[in-house]
């Protein structure tokens, strides 16, 4: 992936020509930053591990497995938020001491060891996706810190076509897990935004939610069994379906973001490549008759694949995008629909007259089919904001059906209110693209025109809308996770007993407190309280 950006570098592109219209009349007049550093001008300390350490290390993945260049260490400093990209725009950054890629789940357990030996914190890294400060360099109270790059850990270990289950590598990105699947007639169907980079267990780790959620579950449904290194030993959960035999654990470590150990191996449901995809896009007189249709088809059941709701904002600039402004300025709000599998019609002729009775209107295939064959690149448009001097970020909740309109509210004036006490003018999009029978997810994408230094403004507004999100109702992940940015909110949210709780498990499994420091359990509240 582009070390200070999204994707596929050859992907980046330039605003388009619409867009570039639009931002001053949405934000004014914004400044240009400066270009940023080339990767070879970015300054880093010195690495902490001493010839010992790599020594240590290497014994256990080899020479080729341990890497302290400066390249490396830049690479694997932060995952994909805005203010890590921002971050990755400084001349001076913090990185890890070094890089470590262990081959299996042994030699994983090993370089815990040896970490725990040497006074080095662990920061386990996939995909390098995360958006919450999962993955950022910390140390802690250790004196180094190296990144645990599980990409060596990757393919297809063993799968069951009768029972509907596969065993992967953590380290399988989702693109490879789907092109071994299909092999066998198979097919996963976990396609969040991060599709083409994360993996297997950074989609268990933070409780990944994929598009296609309303037809197949998010990704912690989709989990059957977990293979766990901890600093104290190794475990296997998931024995078989249905259990009654104690608590859960699979679900302990769903969400664990690697504070209690690094997951190795994860046992899936799978199901038959869909034969079938239809593709429907409706109109609504607003957002509000949209979440109206899109709950009635969540209570009732056996509806799309996908279905996805965006508020007027939102559908205005995504038309805009395409360059049908006049279109974008008369219409309200938009909802995209795909259905895959068995029994389309039925569902489909059910999710209509559901749609319907909302007050929507079918508008065809296009627009549906426009998103899905772009759903993964938005991302590279925040890289072009950015570049032009837009302030761009995402955040998402959820809540009830009964508390989801107040909860919008909340957010979206606390988002405008926050920037404009900044001096800087804003503009706020929402869609729903996670239903369920009582509730539904939220996700919000904002865009600014920050004069100042982006970083410490969205810091004071981030902290607003958390503050919000929690009055009103909501949780404070949906499926982005926790990491470091959510952490001091995860606390008021369960409250004393349930961060003890955690710190008790992080206590048992890692008594060092090597995993992820800060991570989750909030650096205030310390592993062992």
């Amino acid at each position: 992936m582009r070390w200070n950006g999204w994707g596929d570098p050859a992907k980046a592109k330039e605003l388009p020509r619409a867009v570039r219209a639009l931002i001053p009349l949405l934000l004014g007049r914004v400044r240009r930053p400066a270009p940023p550093p080339s990767l070879a001008e970015v300054r880093v300390r010195p690495s902490a591990l001493t010839d010992d350490d790599r020594a240590a290390f290497a014994a256990v993945v080899g020479v080729d497995g341990v890497d302290h260049a400066d390249e490396a260490r830049i690479r694997h400093a932060g995952g994909r938020s805005t203010p890590d990209l921002l971050r990755r725009r400084e001349h001076e950054q913090r990185v890890p001491d070094g890089v470590v890629l262990p081959a299996d789940h042994a030699q994983v357990m090993a370089c815990l060891a040896v970490a725990g030996e040497r006074d080095i914190a662990v920061i386990p890294y996939g995909g390098g996706t995360s958006v919450v400060g999962a993955l950022d360099p910390e140390r802690g109270p250790h004196r180094a810190v190296i990144s645990l790059d599980l990409r060596r850990l990757r393919g297809l270990l063993r799968v069951d076509a009768l029972s509907g289950e596969a065993v992967f590598a953590a380290g399988t990105t989702g693109p490879d897990a789907e092109a071994q699947l299909a092999a066998h007639g198979l097919e996963l169907g976990h396609y969040p935004q991060s599709f083409r980079y994360a993996t297997i267990g950074g989609f268990a780790a933070a409780r990944s939610s994929g598009q296609n959620s309303a037809g197949y579950g998010r990704f912690d449904t989709m989990v059957t069994g977990l293979r766990v290194a901890t600093p104290t030993g190794d475990l296997e959960v998931g024995r078989a379906p249905g259990s009654a035999a104690g608590p859960d654990l699979i679900r302990l470590f769903l969400g664990s973001e690697g504070i209690f150990g690094v997951i190795t191996e994860v046992r899936v449901r799978v199901h038959p490549v869909p034969a079938e995809r239809v593709f429907e896009s409706w109109s609504f007189p607003d957002f509000a008759h949209g979440v109206d249709g899109l709950r009635r088809v969540a209570q009732h059941g056996r509806g799309p694949t996908v279905i996805r709701l965006s508020d007027e904002a939102e559908t205005a600039v995504g038309l805009a995008q395409v360059g049908r402004i006049g279109k974008a300025i008369a219409r309200g709000a938009s909802v995209v629909t795909v259905y895959e599998g068995d029994d389309i019609d039925a569902r489909r002729a059910r999710t209509t007259a559901l749609l319907r009775a909302a007050g929507g209107t079918s508008s065809g295939a296009g627009d549906a089919e426009e998103w899905a064959a772009g759903r993964f690149d938005g991302p590279y448009l925040r890289d072009s904001l950015l570049d032009a001097g837009v302030f761009c970020e995402t955040l998402e909740t959820a809540t009830t059906w009964t508390g989801l309109a107040t909860l919008k509210a909340a957010v979206e004036t606390a988002l405008r209110e926050g920037f404009r006490d900044a001096g800087a003018r804003s503009t706020v999009m929402c869609h729903v693209s996670h239903v369920y029978p009582t509730g539904a997810s939220l996700y919000f994408t904002v865009l600014a025109g920050i004069r100042s230094d982006p970083l410490p403004v969205w810091t004071t507004v981030k902290a607003r809308v958390n503050d919000a999100i929690l009055a009103h109702g909501g949780t404070i992940s949906h499926h982005h996770a926790v990491g470091r940015d959510h952490a001091p909110w995860l606390a008021r949210e369960l409250g004393p007993a349930g961060m003890r709780i955690l710190a008790a498990i992080k206590r048992e499994l890692d008594p060092q407190a090597l995993l992820n420091p800060g991570a989750v359990i909030p650096a205030a509240l310390p592993a062992g309280d």
